[in-house]
């Protein structure tokens, strides 16, 4: 599903240049659970911009579902960022005086499906995540998981075959945390590839495989067996 070569980012600031990512090489299989991890500084984050076509590489080739992204315009990576890709993030990004309903809806207004279909999608979207008693409540009346559980929602709404997750327990406390990794991990073993960036490595172990960043490079790419016997110590 991606394949990146030798990817590279700089950036250039007056007489000044500082290389984000150099010589970036490794491929993700659809269906594959993979954790980037690095402290902070390392790189890993604008791995996840260019992966996401939130940016593009200065350097390196990137392929998304065996095309080049070079032989795409900034159109057609919007659009299928739109219909392929799912982002969670860290703070949660929902709009707080609207529904759960109204939040998860929001990808699909983009798309020429009927308001009927729409419903039937974000109703089952919502159940997935156990939140279809909270469907008109408001957003920011819920709690942190919760909240986090409505972004999964609407990254599955468009049905898309990636899920970017960026630090998505970050802000949440241990229990919520865990019911958010188990959620992500049940949505993996149904076929959905899943991406996830964290600094935390027991959150990186609900993973089937960690690479890990430092200065922009690749220190290690492993496959790990999770521990599913310490599960309620994760995220403490």
């Amino acid at each position: 599903m991606i394949e990146i070569k030798n990817l590279k980012k700089e950036y250039k600031e007056e007489e000044t240049s500082t290389l984000a990512l150099r010589d970036v090489t490794f491929s993700i299989k659809k269906g594959e659970f993979v954790s980037i991890m690095g402290p902070s500084g390392s790189g890993k984050s604008t791995l996840l911009h260019i992966l996401s076509f939130l940016d593009r590489p200065t350097g390196g080739s990137y392929k998304f579902q065996g095309k080049s992204i070079d032989e795409m315009t900034d159109h057609e990576l919007a659009r299928v960022r739109n219909k392929d890709m799912g982002f969670v993030f860290q703070s949660f990004n929902l709009l707080s005086r609207l529904t759960v309903y109204n939040n998860v809806e929001i990808p699909l207004l983009y798309s020429d499906i009927s308001p009927n279909k729409r419903k039937a999608l974000v109703e089952e979207a919502v159940s997935s995540v156990g939140l279809e008693d909270k469907l008109y409540t408001e957003a920011g009346k819920l709690s942190g998981g919760q909240k986090q559980r409505v972004a999964i929602a609407r990254a599955l709404v468009t049905d898309p075959n990636v899920i970017f997750a960026d630090e998505p327990t970050g802000n949440l406390d241990s229990a919520s945390g865990l019911q958010v990794m188990e959620i992500l991990e049940m949505l993996n073993k149904k076929g959905r590839t899943v991406i996830l960036v964290t600094h935390e490595t027991q959150t990186a172990e609900f993973a089937n495989r960690i690479i890990r960043i430092k200065d922009g490079m690749v220190e290690s790419d492993k496959l790990i067996t999770a521990n599913h016997l310490n599960r309620g110590a994760i995220l403490k």
